[in-house]
């Protein structure tokens, strides 16, 4: 009886320590998916902004570039599939997460695209493979254009940076919305079900850090997608399409309803060395839905 009062006892710390200090479970959450893809926590300093990456892997080296309110963890059930034959490399983009954020610094997909080129050019394995995924497509795309040499293939996933078939994504960012705002448990609930085809199991009080971390970032969330849906750089990407000379992949999912599977399309016309690969079943987390097959479109594509 005694061993069961304290195993109770045990149990009810562990849980209060996690109601009080939720992001706990979170971090432990992060510890566990590194440990699954043998991935390292590294950082550096390139164009003015220190720079907090994943490393995992041997082989060619993989730039993988999150997307708006992304994260460098999302690419971690990917990453698990890919360090056997890849070299890894997953940063949190400057002013997202755990890179460094300055006051009044330009976030768009432009300057991040200049930042990104110092980044890779600072990790010294040039040229690399760049994977990029939504708003991170976006930034990708603009460095392929701009620095060919830097970049031997390009990964293109639920890409932004060219038009698509109007959705109530597009339709509420162009009157100034935010559909990815978060404030509360709800907000982050109903995100993952406009991301997500199936949206992953978040208890609480997982879900309740998760929320708290991006509230207290709503502000900056707001302000970088007003700059990136802004005129001059919603379709950025569309007139460089011409300058991207090195093989494309596209990757898409079916039921994506932010960036609609139209955007591929689009891509795929100013691309003319490109695949494209459609996948079924997803939304627009294709690297967390359906890692398997997204492992297995990049392994399998030719280097």
């Amino acid at each position: 009886m005694r061993k069961l009062a304290l195993a109770g006892l045990l149990i009810a710390i562990a849980v209060a320590a996690t109601a009080w200090r939720p992001q706990w479970l979170l971090a432990a959450e992060y510890a566990r998916l590194r440990w699954l893809a043998g991935a390292e926590v590294e950082s550096l300093s390139a164009a003015g902004h220190r720079w907090q990456y994943l490393e995992a892997g041997s082989g060619p080296t993989v730039v993988l570039v999150h997307g708006f309110t992304g994260a460098k963890e999302h690419w971690l059930p990917l990453m698990a599939q890919l360090s056997a034959r890849f070299h890894l490399i997953a940063p949190d983009l400057p002013g997202w997460n755990a890179s460094e954020r300055q006051p009044g610094a330009d976030y768009g997909v432009i300057a991040q695209a200049d930042r990104l080129h110092a980044f890779i050019a600072a990790l010294g394995d040039e040229p690399v493979i760049v994977v990029g995924h939504s708003m991170g497509g976006h930034i990708s795309g603009l460095l392929a254009a701009d620095h060919p040499g830097q970049v031997q293939r390009l990964v293109l996933m639920s890409s932004a940076g060219v038009p698509f078939t109007d959705n109530a994504f597009s339709i509420a960012v162009r009157a100034g919305g935010n559909p990815f705002a978060v404030h509360n448990r709800a907000d982050l609930h109903r995100q993952m079900a406009l991301v997500f085809s199936t949206p992953p199991f978040l208890p609480w009080p997982a879900d309740l850090a998760l929320a708290r971390q991006r509230a207290a970032n709503a502000d900056f969330e707001s302000a970088v997608l007003a700059k990136i849906s802004a005129p001059e750089q919603r379709y950025a990407l569309a007139a460089r399409l011409p300058d991207i000379r090195m093989p494309v992949l596209l990757l898409w999912c079916r039921q994506d309803r932010v960036i609609d599977v139209s955007a591929m399309h689009a891509f795929r016309a100013g691309l003319p060395d490109s695949r494209s690969v459609v996948l079924e079943g997803c939304g627009h987390m294709p690297m967390m839905e359906r890692r398997d097959a997204v492992a297995k479109a990049i392994a399998a594509w030719p280097l």
